[in-house]
């Protein structure tokens, strides 16, 4: 098996930052978007496969401590390093295939089911517009994770769209929050596009 730190081309004594840019530069560069009818593309899939492979590796190593760092903390202090544990799904909600991301999802054993998996499940329903779903997804995983800045800011947009839509808050002239929708909705966008690095359906 390659050395993970080969795969992406830095060393072990790597900073958090470098590897992040590291593995970015890379998934750029063979995205399956940019071998579209290409003969290589099978090849650039295969890449791909093991550049997100030595990713999550190095990921999991650093987050269990088996290899030290240069920064100031570790992979499991940076809640962006901790999301990278379902990369199809993420690809799948970004290309609006929310069954299919939510298939992925069930399939996952509920002992395995961590912070990311409750905050995914959540996307799903928040995209699929089910938003009282959405909202215990995503404090489900909150709590679990409350450091995580992601998964802080899905919750706490749901939540304070759920206040500003309740009718106890509302105008008597208000049917609804629209604008808040179309921000909810962005944000969301946002934290996925930012965790997934340009590989992950950026």
């Amino acid at each position: 098996m390659k050395n993970p730190y080969e795969v992406l081309g830095v060393s072990e004594t790597a900073t958090d930052e470098e590897i992040k840019t590291a593995y970015r530069n890379l998934a750029k560069k063979y995205h399956p978007d940019n071998y579209y009818d290409s003969p290589l593309a099978d090849l650039a899939e295969e890449k791909m496969k093991e550049i997100n492979g030595a990713y999550d590796q190095i990921c999991e190593m650093r987050r269990n401590g088996s290899r030290s760092t240069a920064s100031s903390g570790s992979y499991g202090s940076d809640s962006s390093y901790n999301r990278t544990s379902y990369p199809d799904v993420r690809q799948y909600i970004m290309n609006g295939r929310l069954d299919d991301a939510m298939e992925l999802l069930n399939g996952v054993p509920e002992g395995s089911r961590n912070a990311e998996w409750y905050f995914l499940m959540g996307m799903v329903f928040s995209r699929k517009g089910w938003n009282d779903q959405a909202y215990s997804y995503f404090q489900r995983a909150y709590q679990m994770e409350p450091n995580n800045t992601e998964f802080q800011a899905a919750f706490n947009s749901m939540n304070a769209r759920r206040t500003y839509t309740n009718p106890g808050y509302q105008t008597s002239d208000s049917m609804g929050c629209s604008a808040c929708d179309i921000c909810t909705g962005m944000l969301c966008a946002n934290c996925l596009c930012n965790c997934c690095g340009g590989g992950r359906g950026c």
